[in-house]
């Protein structure tokens, strides 16, 4: 500790939100350089080189190979994907002195497979998966939290090459299987959810999430077993409503319903003066509201959307870009608005969207898009804007008075939510996305034509896996779950040192014998950090073996006049006084067992 380049922090950094941005700042292993970018000091990089070997050893057990791409990148392959626009502002652009467009690489596919295409041309020499462990670049709009949602971080990408889909669903169960054992030896809980594949593309994804509180993605799991990623939970449509009982439905009624621009108070207003025949009240489920949206096109290109959903559920906007991509999604301006001036604010109804307000002189569409939640079955009656200021249409029929563009399942997912396969009533829970795993298909093979001689000489297209885990994510999570009020408390498989040797007091014979001591578990084949700063005192040195987390601490200070040492587990605060070879070989054989 007296040479180390560490310098802990008393006070929390003013921009730390959770706790492993917090401790990794203040215990010295991480500097922040700029939001959402992080430099990494020498016992952080110890930590991160840890958790990378894991990685590396449970690839190379699968018989991955390792490679390693540059992070700055030609704009070319990535313009024959379509991601230089699909990215949008998420992506690092830039140009070189001769004015040649670049990026800085958030993901590999494109090189991957433009290098299997460059090396490989036969069947033959298939199957084949590569990885790499590199630095990524994202724009984040708002980096937060620390290591966990940042712009420049390190990912493990690994990408599998086969011939057919059945290669595919192997390398595929390879890497799962893989995923499982890193996070097992590092100590981290995780669910695997069915997830969307987004800007990645391909037939199947999923991801391994890290329950906690913090996480910003909101997953499912139900008593059954089915668990998924929010934006990938399909809405069960109720049954339809008895063909019989529609036929005899009355025809639609629009009533004065005066400021009522909201659910809340059209509900109110329909039950004080237009109360239902069957003597039910009206419910906010009885609506239908539609919200107007703007999609914002990777060209800059502003399109208005409407999406009819029932008035009991909210739009749920990160499902709603999901199924929106390459679109971002934004809340619809008044200028968006001035363009069609038949939206009434508040008031609008189905006659004027989509299929429903038919076609201009021209033969042209004028009507903005217009999506339905898959609640709104055919044969379901709806109390709706009548597209005037204070007026409302009752007993509207959905396929009998109105139609639209397509369905939209956007809306919220609730605690309760039946599960899609029939499980179980669903739990709404909070994960931090660790690693995801995607069967890419030939999407990127075919955009740059990946092709080999199959065993009759015909050139086919090579079916390719994309595989990553965020590994200072990961790093992130692990210091979430393994840190207390005092700071980090780090597992053995992955902390800077497996034994913090503190030497207290001012006796030279206690700092003689700490060192024998720290010497003696390193003979043993442990790692181990002294403290052997001699005019700190010994609160201050136990207040930094809390925060730097080293799971084991061996106390050398007064008791040594007694023949004994201290010896505290970081991680229970348990705390036992032996003679010191006798804490030498407890500390080995407890660490041995640990990492075995």
């Amino acid at each position: 500790m007296s040479s180390l380049f560490v310098r802990t922090l008393r006070e929390d950094p003013a921009d730390a939100e959770v706790a492993s941005h917090k401790w990794l700042v203040r215990a010295g292993y991480i500097r922040r350089a700029a939001p959402g970018i992080y430099t990494w000091l020498p016992l952080g990089l110890r930590v991160l080189a840890k958790v990378e070997a894991v990685v590396r050893e449970e690839m190379d057990a699968i018989g991955a190979q390792e490679v390693h791409f540059p992070a700055l990148l030609p704009r070319e392959p990535y313009e024959a994907t379509g991601r230089w626009t699909e990215y949008g502002p998420n992506l690092f652009r830039l140009q070189d002195r001769r004015g040649n467009d670049m990026l800085l690489a958030p993901t590999h596919e494109e090189m991957f497979t433009l290098l299997v295409g460059d090396t490989y041309s036969s069947y033959k020499e298939l199957p084949l998966t590569l990885y790499q462990i590199q630095t990524k670049y994202r724009d984040e709009a708002r980096p937060r939290a620390g290591l966990l949602r940042g712009r420049e971080f390190i990912m493990k990408d690994a990408y599998s090459f086969d011939l057919d889909d059945t290669g595919l669903e192997k390398s595929y169960m390879a890497q799962r299987g893989a995923y499982q054992r890193i996070f097992d030896r590092l100590g981290l809980e995780y669910v695997i959810v069915t997830a969307t594949s987004g800007a990645m593309g391909g037939s199947r994804s999923e991801e391994f999430l890290f329950p906690c509180d913090i996480g910003e993605d909101t997953f499912v799991r139900s008593p059954g077993g089915y668990a998924a990623n929010v934006e990938a939970v399909a809405t069960l449509p109720p049954p339809p409503p008895d063909p019989a009982a529609v036929a005899a439905l009355p025809p639609a009624v629009v009533h004065d319903t005066p400021n009522t621009p909201t659910i809340e108070t059209l509900v109110d207003v329909a039950n004080a003066e237009h109360p239902r025949d069957d003597g039910r009240a009206w419910t906010a489920a009885d609506t239908l509201k539609n919200v107007v949206v703007t999609y914002v096109h990777p060209g800059g290109e502003r399109e208005l959307v409407v999406i009819g959903m029932p008035g009991d559920r909210q739009l749920d906007l990160k499902r709603l870009e999901a199924v929106a991509f390459p679109a971002e999604v934004e809340q619809a301006t008044e200028d968006d608005l001035k363009a069609h001036p038949e939206l009434v604010p508040g008031y609008i109804g189905p006659e004027v969207l989509g299929p429903n307000a038919g076609q201009g002189e021209d033969g042209e569409r004028t009507s903005v898009r217009y999506y339905l939640d898959p609640r709104v079955v055919d044969g379901t009656a709806w109390v709706t804007g009548a597209n005037e200021p204070g007026r409302h249409v009752f007993g509207l029929v959905a396929g009998r008075d109105f139609t639209a563009d397509g369905v939209l399942d956007v809306a919220e997912v609730r605690e309760g939510d039946p599960a899609p396969d029939g499980s179980g009533p669903l739990e709404l829970a909070r994960g931090i996305e660790i690693g995801h795993i995607f069967a890419l298909g030939q999407k990127y093979a075919k955009a740059l034509d990946l092709k080999v001689l199959d065993a009759n000489g015909k050139a086919v297209t090579v079916t390719m896996g994309s595989y990553g885990v965020g590994v200072t994510r990961v790093l992130a999570c692990i210091a979430e779950k393994y840190s207390d009020d005092a700071g980090l408390a780090w597992p053995v498989q992955v902390a800077p040192a497996h034994v913090h040797v503190v030497a207290t007091g001012k006796d030279q014979a206690v700092f003689d014998e700490a060192e024998r001591l720290a010497a003696a578990l390193e003979d043993a084949g442990l790692e181990v950090l002294i403290d052997d700063r001699p005019k700190t005192s010994p609160g201050v040195k136990f207040a930094d073996s809390e925060i730097l987390g080293v799971p084991y601490v061996l106390v050398v200070g007064r008791g040594l006049a007694q023949g004994v040492v201290e010896v505290r587990t970081r991680a229970t605060g348990e705390r036992v006084e032996l003679a010191p070879d006798a804490a030498v070989a407890h500390l080995t054989e407890t660490v041995r067992s640990a990492l075995s």
